[in-house]
């Protein structure tokens, strides 16, 4: 029975079994069915289409009867469209810090864009392959050749490269123009021709403000915004952003918020990124609006999109630092690179204006100790007056600051000139070489001339001058007036780095790294790199930043790549403000230099986060409420701090210790001293670590740790030698009585079997007047009986 039963169970199965599979096989060949069918229908509406296309008369009407279809085909670009093809409305040579990409915004005239190409450089070298950086990617951030070419090489951009961007991932790329015809010229005449004479009125008003406030110097900001104003009051787009941003930061225009939210919200509206780069600011900081970190981010992430490089500055810093966002060092290192590169394409030869980065604590200490960083004006008028006197130093001194700039005296290229001419006369090397430099790149003084150039580079090389060797080098390597010529050189590039000269030791890193007369050696290249950058320059920084982003010739490492594209970013026109902002502080201007350092502080700016905190810190402005002037102070001591600011660190322990702007804390602020001490030797720090020993503040109290804080700040600095001196001395008097009074111990123990009290009570002077009182009387009695 039980194996009657077990046959049918199979049986049973194997009937199941054979359904399922029947049934799959059926379902199968439905979708087959289905599938062919599907092909067949589309096979025949592709043949449909491509008869059509080939019948002119149908493609015609198709035209006309399905317009927007069509312009929206022409609006997609080719993914095999090479990048000089694409037309970039960013104009270079804009000198404005805060607008370095105006081009990039349609104005409210809905102007055509027109293809502009820029300029070659003069004498600038290489930097990177590809000068186009992707949209920001955390799994695979775009990666450069630190090596740009020549302007006489041939375009880094090949077909099919693996670097081509596309328009969709950069938005500082525009749409390829599809070459089309008279249709197109067409429209952009009819475009042309709709703008309203307002509209022409309020672009030349623009034009007009732009080219006072690009000047290489002499600039006139009060009649450009003047021209502003007037093209703002015409509906001017980028008029308007000027106009926003000078009422916030008070440039030239009374400080007005409510004002200037209204036109970045209109702004915001059309799609400006200077627009939402103002609302982002305003919300981040909390100045005429609620602070709102989640509305900042999302309107500085917008205005990066669309190519802003101040609002990618501002999130490379927040995903750097962890400003209201989670720490992501790929992103940071992606939005670093885009501005980075901007800035490295605008460097030449001469490296630019030099930008002093004041701290105005250490400059309010210098001041009492007269070392300040500025030029005052009578040191200025006694080098005038030793240059006209025929001193040879003083005039290449002088010719130096006026070319360019620095210590508070800006660029004037005449006096330059003038100076420069006059050393030369007295066979100055140094003189020679940097006639060769202005010559060689030309400027508003002189005519750019490679022969000229040549001359007194050859000149200054002769007489063993770095600066004409390395002259003479770039010469020969681009064959500017010469052949070229790798090998000689490699031999002045050699013999200027030889001598500590920068200029020279990048040249030779750029030759190692490409392979440019030498064999190509990455570790000979990361060498001379580094050596350049020791010696502050940018584009050293620059590509040391992409071999680290890369991992070429080191090993690959986020955080130091972040670091050295943030520095060179850092330097672009913008830097402009801190001097600004210096000398409005120093002529009283307090409002407008605190809303500037604290819109370059957004940006990530240490310098200006320790100058915000400080003014807030010594009460300068009346801007913010009481109650939050010493958190704002805080908050900025405490950003700088996470930048490696030793005196932001200090400040920090002593806000916590204090209880200024929180609560107070000896644990936190000993935290922080100890962290200033450790790891930037600072000597107030270690003092202060002394003090909390000595009085056991946050700290366990022992004399001999304290003593030992105290002498290590009087190696660390000469400054501390005084106050370290009368520490010691107290220590040494309170820890004397210390020991003294439990030596004396035991003697106490003695001296209180004695007291009377432990033996008559409390009442003890009664019975010792009374023992006295019958003392005298026996001792009368007694001379009385005699």
């Amino acid at each position: 029975m039980a194996e009657r039963n077990k046959k049918c169970v199979c049986g049973n199965l194997t009937k199941w079994k054979t359904v399922v599979v029947l049934s799959s096989l059926l379902f199968l060949c439905f979708v087959m069915h289905v599938t062919e069918a599907n092909e067949g229908e589309h096979e025949n509406k592709k043949q449909k289409k491509d008869e059509s296309d080939t019948n002119p008369k149908h493609k015609t009407e198709e035209g006309k009867t399905n317009i927007p279809h069509a312009a929206q085909e022409e609006s997609v670009p080719s993914p095999n469209k090479q990048l000089s093809d694409v037309r970039n409305e960013f104009i270079p040579g804009q000198e404005n810090p805060l607008f370095p990409n105006n081009g990039q915004i349609e104005s409210s005239e809905k102007e055509p864009s027109s293809t502009v190409t820029p300029p070659e450089p003069s004498v600038q070298p290489p930097v990177e392959d590809n000068p186009s950086i992707p949209s920001p990617s955390e799994d695979s951030p775009s990666i450069q050749s630190p090596v740009k070419h020549s302007p006489s090489d041939k375009s880094p951009v090949e077909e099919n490269s693996p670097f081509q961007p596309s328009v969709e991932d950069d938005p500082s790329v525009q749409p390829p123009v599809n070459s089309q015809s008279l249709e197109d010229e067409e429209t952009e005449e009819e475009i042309q021709e709709e703008l309203t004479e307002e509209q022409l009125q309020a672009k030349e008003y623009f034009n007009k403000g732009e080219a006072l406030i690009n000047q290489t110097y002499n600039k006139d900001h009060q009649q450009a915004m003047e021209y502003f104003q007037l093209a703002a009051k015409l509906n001017h787009t980028q008029a308007l952003e000027h106009v926003a941003f000078a009422y916030v930061l008070g440039d030239y225009l009374p400080h007005n918020i409510e004002k200037a939210k209204v036109i970045f919200q209109d702004l915001a509206a059309r799609g400006s990124p200077k627009g939402q780069l103002g609302l982002a600011f305003l919300y981040s900081t909390g100045i005429g609006v609620n602070s709102s970190q989640a509305k900042s981010l999302v309107y500085f992430t917008f205005a990066a999109l669309g190519g802003d490089p101040l609002s990618q500055m501002a999130l490379g810093y927040r995903y750097w630092s962890g400003v209201g966002v989670e720490r992501k060092c790929e992103t940071a290192l992606t939005y670093y690179r885009k501005v980075a590169t901007t800035v490295a394409d605008a460097v030449t030869l001469s490296g630019g204006p030099v930008v002093q980065r004041i701290r105005l604590q250490e400059e309010a200490e210098n001041q009492v100790t007269g070392q300040s960083m500025m030029m005052d004006d009578d040191l200025l008028q006694y080098y005038h007056f030793l240059a006209d006197k025929g001193d040879v130093q003083a005039q290449v001194v002088l010719g130096q600051l006026y070319f360019q700039g620095g210590r508070g005296v800006g660029i004037n290229h005449e006096r330059a000139l003038h100076y420069f001419l006059m050393a030369a006369e007295s066979g100055n090397a140094n003189a020679f070489a940097f006639l060769g430099k202005m010559y060689s790149e030309g400027s508003p003084a002189v005519k750019q001339s490679n022969e000229t150039a040549f001359n007194y580079f050859k000149k200054a090389a002769d007489k063993g001058n770095p600066v004409g060797q390395t002259g003479l080098g770039m010469l020969y390597m681009y064959g500017r007036g010469v052949e070229k010529d790798f090998t000689k050189a490699l031999k002045y590039f050699s013999l200027a780095a030889d001598q500590g000269w920068v200029d020279g030791q990048l040249q030779l890193a750029l030759m190692h790294y490409g392979g440019k007369g030498v064999r190509r050696d990455y570790k000979l290249a990361v060498k001379y790199f580094n050596l350049a950058s020791q010696g502050g320059h940018l584009l050293a920084f620059y590509n040391l930043a992409q071999m680290h982003a890369t991992g070429t010739g080191v090993l690959r490492n986020c955080h130091t790549a972040v670091e050295l594209f943030k520095n060179v970013a850092e330097r672009g026109r913008w830097a402009e403000m801190l001097p600004e902002a210096y000398n409005m502080y120093k002529e009283g201007h307090i409002s407008q230099a605190l809303m500037k350092y604290v819109f370059l502080a957004e940006l990530g700016f240490e310098v200006a986060q320790s100058n915000v905190a400080y003014m807030l810190d010594q009460g300068d402005t009346g801007m913010f409420e009481d109650t939050e002037v010493l958190e704002r102070a805080l908050l900025q001591w405490t950003r700088a701090a996470s930048q490696g600011s030793t005196v932001a660190r200090v400040k920090m322990g002593d806000y916590h210790y204090y209880g200024f702007g929180t609560k107070i804390d000896y644990e936190t602020a000993a935290s922080h001293y100890r962290l200033a001490s450790e790891q930037q030797h600072s000597a107030q720090a270690m003092f202060n670590l002394g003090y909390m020993h000595e009085q056991g503040l946050g700290l366990k109290q022992d004399v001999h740790l304290a003593k030992r804080f105290y002498d290590m700040a009087a190696e660390t600095s000469v400054d501390a030698h005084i106050p370290v001196s009368l520490a010691l001395i107290k220590l040494g008097l309170f820890y004397g009585l210390d020991v003294f009074s439990k030596e004396i111990e035991d003697y106490q123990r003695i001296f209180s079997k004695l007291d009377p009290r432990f033996h008559l009570g409390p009442d003890w002077d009664i019975y010792l007047m009374t023992f006295l009182a019958l003392l005298l009387g026996f001792i009368v009695l007694l001379r009385r009986v005699r």
